[in-house]
């Protein structure tokens, strides 16, 4: 692959990748960050429980941490396919509990519950904000950030004298509760986690009736290495590939092929947690979204289930480099390297979906968006992870592959990509939505 980590192209999409990282803390925050740049390309905001417009043109939705938008180009009907680019919004992380506000040794902490599966000792000594969604008891929700708040304090050597040879060990309920002050700092009526949070979203505490917050890392994200080739970020899993989905449907929307198929992205939040929710992979949202775009075209069932047997879904999600450091626990032969491109993830045992038809669909979006690729496959004795992907495939029957650029330190509070990977996967991406 040329290297293009000093391109004008590469410079532009990754601050605007750096500008979607800093304005998506938590899943609702992504979902809202992904409406807002769709609506300013001329999507419509749809609602749930209105009749949708049954004409052609660009709508989005958002169900709690998880948003689907869509082109419907001029001349579609009712047996025109879709093309899907599905992600997920949610990435590992701490999430409040009930009573959050907890003293203990005179220091105030932050009950929090673990979110998903992180690094654990990679959340430590790193100032955290807490991100996400407060409902008040008129039923609105209210986006909320408080900025640096909070800290998880590891334990100093001269009290953990054999850390650095017997290895860190963290219980998940006594070592990872997070400090935010101390007892007598807190002002006359105690310091409070949902006060804080009520004040900063502009509502009286006594109206918050229900959130979902967690915690996010504060460090902005930043170039390093030669050349800046080097991107660190929090949840690069899988923010970038929610905002190559979001840049490919924008560039979509300004030349999309007349008729030749309807471009989604539909980004999922709780993929962390298997999916399992009304807002996940393995809930409706999507089938709800297609099934009500189909009707609009004057689909009859056995018509959408042909444009379904015509469609495909690109499942996007991160996935693993080569590391330096542990090169055994990757395949011996196939070892995709950041820089090289966007993986192809494949599994015998369908953990990945990609077949012989979806290998043969992503070689010939790569090669139309003039960028490389690399094969992923796990070593046989480290078992890999899932994805939306077969969740997907199982729930609407529609082909899917698995793709997504490569990561070290993945489920990190701070990953590591090479930033020509990104713009890859959005080129590659791109030509899937204008493929004709």
């Amino acid at each position: 692959m040329t290297d293009a980590s000093e391109s004008p192209v590469t410079d532009a999409y990754i601050a605007d990748f750096t500008a979607f990282i800093e304005a998506s803390p938590s899943s609702y925050h992504a979902a809202a960050e992904v409406a807002r740049r769709v609506e300013n390309a001329g999507f419509a905001r749809l609602a749930e429980t209105d009749a949708w417009p049954e004409a052609p043109g660009r709508y989005v939705v958002v169900r709690d941490g998880a948003v689907v938008a869509w082109i419907v180009p001029e001349g579609a009907g009712a047996t025109t396919p879709f093309h899907v680019l599905g992600a997920h919004t949610d990435s590992p992380a701490f999430k409040l509990k009930p009573k959050p506000t907890v003293e203990g040794s005179g220091w105030l902490q932050a009950g929090v519950e673990v979110y998903g599966g992180p690094l654990l000792n990679s959340w430590l000594d790193r100032e955290l904000e807490l991100a996400g969604r407060l409902v008040t008891r008129d039923g609105r929700e209210h986006l909320v950030r408080t900025g640096p708040l909070l800290r998880i304090p590891q334990l100093a050597i001269h009290l953990d004298r054999g850390v650095n040879n017997e290895g860190l060990v963290l219980d998940k309920q006594r070592h990872t509760q997070p400090v935010f002050g101390l007892a007598t700092d807190a002002p006359l009526g105690g310091a409070d986690v949902v006060g804080l949070l009520a004040e900063v979203a502009g509502v009286r505490a006594s109206d918050v009736l229900g959130y979902d917050v967690l915690t996010a890392d504060t460090q902005p994200p930043a170039r390093f290495g030669l050349g800046g080739s080097l991107f660190a970020s929090r949840r690069l899993d899988n923010l970038s590939s929610v905002h190559a989905g979001v840049t490919a449907l924008i560039a979509a929307a300004e030349g999309a092929a007349a008729g030749a198929q309807i471009p989604v992205l539909a980004a999922f939040d709780h993929e962390e947690l298997g999916s399992e929710s009304r807002s996940g992979a393995s809930g409706p949202f999507l089938s709800d979204v297609l099934t009500r775009i189909s009707a609009g075209l004057g689909a009859s069932e056995t018509e959408r289930l042909r444009a379904y047997a015509a469609s495909w879904v690109v499942s996007a999600d991160a996935g693993h480099s080569v590391h330096p450091n542990y090169s055994d626990r990757h395949d011996p032969v196939n070892r995709p390297l950041a820089g090289r491109g966007p993986l192809l993830k494949i599994n015998a045992n369908q953990r990945y979906t990609t077949d012989a038809a979806g290998a043969a669909l992503w070689a010939q979006l790569c090669e139309t968006a003039g960028v490389e690729y690399q094969e992923f496959v796990s070593h046989n004795s480290v078992p890999c992870g899932s994805t939306i992907g077969p969740l997907t495939a199982t729930r609407l029957g529609i082909a899917t592959l698995d793709v997504g650029i490569p990561l070290l330190s993945m489920h990190s509070a701070r990953e590591l990509c090479h930033v020509n990977d990104p713009v890859a996967l959005a080129s590659a991406v791109t030509a899937f939505f204008a493929l004709g």
